[in-house]
């Protein structure tokens, strides 16, 4: 993924905003790291739009609050062997 990093952040924000996705997976769609998209929809995008911003932050919000439930669900296929 060669563009810059104003472009960068905007097409991840829109991603996330869009299919709700959480951090980990926008990473893998876009083949690139975590750190990398948290960076650029949690630092940079604030400089670049912040109507969308707001938007991205809201959603990241609900997916920080909703991690420990997915942790047990796919803890409990693990073990059910789902």
């Amino acid at each position: 993924m060669n563009i810059n990093t104003d472009d960068r952040c905007v097409l991840l924000g829109r991603y996330i905003a869009e299919h709700r996705a959480t951090v980990r997976t926008t990473a893998k769609v876009f083949g690139i790291s975590k750190s990398t998209v948290h960076k650029d929809v949690s630092e940079n995008l604030k400089k670049v739009n912040p109507q969308l911003y707001k938007q991205v932050k809201k959603i990241l919000e609900i997916n920080k609050q909703e991690r420990h439930i997915r942790g047990g669900i796919a803890t409990r296929k693990k073990y059910k062997g789902v």
